[in-house]
């Protein structure tokens, strides 16, 4: 029976021994047919883990924000009984907060084995090392880029995690990080934890947790253009 793999992508430019396992690692030196979010970072990625077939001798199939089930299925069909598939994100595990759950799914419908393997995610990652409420949490994805509306979100972010003392995620285009940081401290309260996780697994890793008012006085952390993650907690 063919196998779905889903393969963990590194967060930033780390040695993947830090974050993949090498059994992972091995099956994904093997395989012949991928499914990926972007093909040219699929194929950066084969080339640090290194492949036993020539890159040119790899098929990557691109999964585009259009893709149907049709074209999924399309590729499905085109490995052979006897070969496994891969499925990669553009950075960490694919599937959360990633479109390629519509290939699982499709996968499930088929009856194929899904293989998920252990690796980085950031929502994950900043969560654990956040210190806020890890059993109840939200991830939101991006907030809305007008002002008015994203500053309406996070009110609204807030005040579920107050009533519900849930943790609230979400994530920003890097060169917004600021822009983002000074819209959380404007719009929560003086005393709502506040996390800022940056460049997660990489050698200039952040992850710092203040309330609201003390980042005021701190100011904003070294995040300028680096893959970052804030999550709140309102008290």
């Amino acid at each position: 029976m063919t196998i779905l793999h889903l393969i963990p992508v590194g967060l930033g430019e780390s040695a993947p021994d830090g974050w993949l396992p090498r059994a992972a690692q091995e099956i994904t030196s093997q395989l012949r047919y991928f499914i990926a979010e972007n093909a040219k970072s699929a194929r950066a990625f084969l080339k640090l883990i290194g492949t036993q077939l020539p890159l040119q001798d790899i098929t990557i199939h691109t999964l585009k924000a259009d893709s149907t089930p049709q074209d999924i299925d399309s590729w499905l069909n085109a490995v052979p009984a006897d070969q496994d598939l891969g499925l990669v994100s553009e950075a960490g595990c694919p599937a959360v907060a990633d479109p390629g759950a519509l290939v699982v799914a499709q996968a499930h419908a088929r009856g194929l084995r899904v293989q998920p393997w252990t690796g980085p995610s950031s929502i994950m990652l900043g969560l654990m090392g956040s210190g806020l409420q890890g059993q109840r949490f939200a991830f939101h994805g991006y907030a809305p880029v007008k002002a008015h509306e994203r500053d309406a979100h996070l009110r609204a972010w807030e005040s579920a995690s107050h009533k519900q003392q849930q943790t609230q995620i979400l994530i920003e285009t890097p060169y917004r990080n600021g822009a983002m940081f000074d819209a959380l401290l404007h719009t929560l309260r003086d005393t709502t934890r506040l996390c800022i996780a940056s460049a997660l697994t990489c050698t200039d890793e952040s992850v710092q947790t203040r309330t609201v008012a003390q980042w005021r006085k701190a100011g904003a952390p070294d995040f300028d253009k680096k893959p970052t993650l804030f999550l709140f907690l309102a008290s």
